[in-house]
């Protein structure tokens, strides 16, 4: 792996290893795997990702990683396993004056979309027509959720010396301008709703979540997500058998 000198100091070796896709090579569908790849490429560390194909995991990767399975990391030889507290160990470890800080400034950031998945999950796999609309609506609850966080302006954003009030935020992300582990939380989670409910329950966003799709808007147009999404071909092959068809 390519090194350089910075302050004397010599850089991590990392290799990060994820869940590889339907032809064993690509990014497969996996959101702890894209959170962590995103909390990398954010750090500015150099690091190399393995894509693993789980219907036929090499033996060498066996012997790395007994029982585990993808996001894991290698650094500097050394084995981290639990996305969380490879998270947690990332943030320490790469910090300033080398490596930026991604804590969110606000609790609230992370807080805010944490039921969203799961109110997702259960609205993707209920098969009954008549329940349906109780499931959306709960997602939809989550949604509105977001969107009035995301349009509700930052203490930052408020100047106490203005004239003018502003009522609407226009921040690009949870916790500001600049994407954090919030973010790398919850937009892959995002983008799988999008393409998983649109795809097997003809749900999307409503147009007029402009919070959302702001922040949407805002996170497609940063290579540290886009880059790393899986294909949507992905993430509707992960979904086909858990989209349970409505009677």
């Amino acid at each position: 792996m390519e090194s350089r000198q910075h302050n004397a100091t010599k850089e991590p070796e990392i290799e990060l290893f994820v869940k590889a896709g339907l032809d064993g090579e690509n990014i497969g569908n996996c959101p702890f795997c894209q959170r962590l790849f995103m909390v990398l490429w954010l750090k500015g560390v150099k690091f190399n990702v393995t894509t693993v194909d789980m219907t036929r995991k090499p033996e060498e990767l066996k012997d790395l990683a007994p029982g585990t399975n993808p996001p894991f990391l290698l650094f500097n030889k050394e084995l981290k396993t639990d996305f969380i507290k490879i998270e947690e160990f990332l943030e320490q470890t790469l910090g300033p004056p080398m490596y930026p800080h991604l804590s969110p400034k606000y609790k609230e950031s992370f807080d805010v979309g944490s039921d969203i998945f799961a109110k997702f999950s259960a609205y993707i796999k209920n098969p009954r027509k008549e329940a349906n609309i109780n499931f959306e609506k709960a997602l939809l609850r989550e949604f509105q959720r977001l969107d009035a966080y995301l349009n509700t302006p930052l203490p930052e954003e408020i100047d106490q010396d203005s004239v003018e009030d502003i009522t609407v935020s226009k921040r690009k992300f949870l916790d500001g301008d600049h994407l954090t582990l919030a973010d790398c939380n919850l937009l892959p989670k995002l983008h799988i709703i999008k393409i998983a409910a649109k795809k097997y329950r003809d749900f999307e966003i409503p147009a007029d979540m402009t919070g959302v799709w702001r922040y949407l808007n805002n996170a497609y147009a940063c290579d540290e997500f886009s880059h790393t999404c899986p294909a949507d071909e992905e993430i509707e092959h992960t979904y086909a058998s858990v989209a349970r068809k409505m009677t």
